[in-house]
C-alpha cells in the first residue's frame, strides 16, 4: 500500500518547499476547501504537521485507525506517516507544517523529546466550542499566525518560542489512546531521511552528492533513485533547494549584502551565487529581496 500513496510537500503540490522559512502556516479552510474539504491519505517525507481545530470537527484517518479530531483539539503528524482528512463544511483551523531540522532543533530544547514527535497522536477532551481562541492553546495559534505573516523584529525568535509552547502544551494534553509505536517506514524513506539530516549541517559545504551517498552507505546512483522516489526531485536538486531556503530566508529577513550571503552559504564568489540564484527561480537576488519588500514574490522560483 504504502508504494501507491503519493508523497507531498504540502498536500496537492509537487513544487518545492513554498517560504523561505523552515515552518509554513496556512488555514485548514484555506486548502480544504479546495478538495471539497476532503483531503485523500497521502504522507510527508521531512516534514512534521501540527493541526489545531479552532471550530468544526475532521474525520481521522491515520496509519489504518480512524478517530475524530473536534475543536480544541491538536494534532501531530510525523513524517512518513499515510494520513487524510474528512473536514465537517466550513472547518477553521490551522496548520503548521515543520521542516524536520527545525523539529530536531526544538526537541533538543525540550529534552530531546524527539521521540514523541515520531508517533502520530492528538490531545484529549472537547475543545471549548466555535470560541476557542481565548483559551492558551488558541491563542498561542493565534499569535504564531501573525508572527509568521507579519515582519516585526525578531520574528523567527518568536515564531520557534511560541512553537515551543504549542509543543509543550500538546505534549501535556496527550490522549492516553495514542499509538504506544513510532511510524514504520521503508528503508527509501529512511535513507532520504538521513539524507535530509545530514543536508542541513553540511549544505553550506557543498559537497557532492557522492559524498553524502558514502555517509549513507550507499552509491550516488541509488541516492538519486531514492530522491526521486520519495522527494521528487534528484539528490543535486534536494541539494539546491536547501541552499535556496537559505538564501531566501536571508534576503526575506536580514540586511546581509549580496557578498555577505554568497560567503554565508559557501559559494567562492557573489557572481557565482548570483547567477545560482536567478537560474533556479528566475529572479535575480536583489530583485526577489525588492518584491518581497514589496509584499510579493516570496515564494520564488
Amino acid at each position: 500500500m504504502i508504494a501507491t500513496v503519493p508523497v507531498f510537500n504540502l498536500f496537492g503540490e509537487h513544487r518545492a518547499w513554498p517560504t523561505p522559512d523552515l515552518v509554513h502556516c496556512e488555514s485548514i479552510e484555506v486548502r480544504s476547501r479546495l478538495y471539497d474539504w476532503h483531503i485523500r491519505p497521502h504522507q510527508h517525507t521531512g516534514l512534521f504537521q501540527i493541526l489545531y481545530v479552532r471550530r468544526g470537527s475532521a474525520q481521522v484517518q491515520i496509519d489504518g485507525r480512524r478517530d475524530v479530531l473536534q475543536a480544541g483539539q491538536v494534532l501531530l503528524v510525523p513524517q512518513g506517516c499515510i494520513h487524510g482528512f474528512d473536514f465537517e463544511q466550513e472547518t477553521l483551523g490551522l496548520v503548521l507544517t515543520l521542516a524536520q531540522p527545525l523539529l530536531n532543533k526544538l526537541a533538543v530544547a525540550l529534552d530531546g523529546s524527539a521521540e514523541a514527535f515520531s508517533r502520530p497522536c492528538h490531545t484529549h477532551g472537547q475543545g471549548e466550542g466555535s470560541d476557542t481562541a481565548a483559551a492558551p492553546i488558541g491563542a498561542s495559534f493565534d499569535a504564531f499566525d501573525r508572527e509568521y505573516h507579519g515582519d516585526a523584529p525578531y520574528r523567527t525568535a518568536a515564531m520557534e518560542a511560541l512553537l515551543t509552547t504549542i509543543l509543550v502544551w500538546t505534549l501535556r494534553h496527550l490522549a492516553t489512546s495514542a499509538p504506544a509505536h513510532p511510524v514504520q517506514m521503508r528503508r527509501a524513506v529512511r535513507h532520504f531521511m538521513r539524507f535530509g539530516d545530514l543536508l542541513d549541517v553540511h549544505f553550506r559545504d557543498h559537497w557532492p552528492v557522492g559524498f553524502y551517498a558514502a555517509a549513507l552507505g550507499v552509491t550516488a546512483a541509488h541516492l538519486n533513485v531514492v530522491c526521486r522516489e520519495v522527494g521528487g526531485r534528484s539528490a543535486l536538486g534536494i541539494m539546491h533547494e536547501r541552499l535556496l531556503v537559505e538564501a531566501k530566508r536571508s534576503l526575506v529577513y536580514t540586511a546581509m549584502q549580496i557578498g555577505e550571503i554568497s560567503d554565508a552559504l559557501g559559494f567562492s564568489e557573489p557572481a557565482y551565487f548570483t547567477r545560482f540564484y536567478k537560474r533556479a527561480t528566475g529572479m535575480a537576488p536583489l530583485a526577489f529581496r525588492a518584491a518581497a519588500v514589496d509584499g510579493g514574490g516570496l515564494t520564488g522560483g
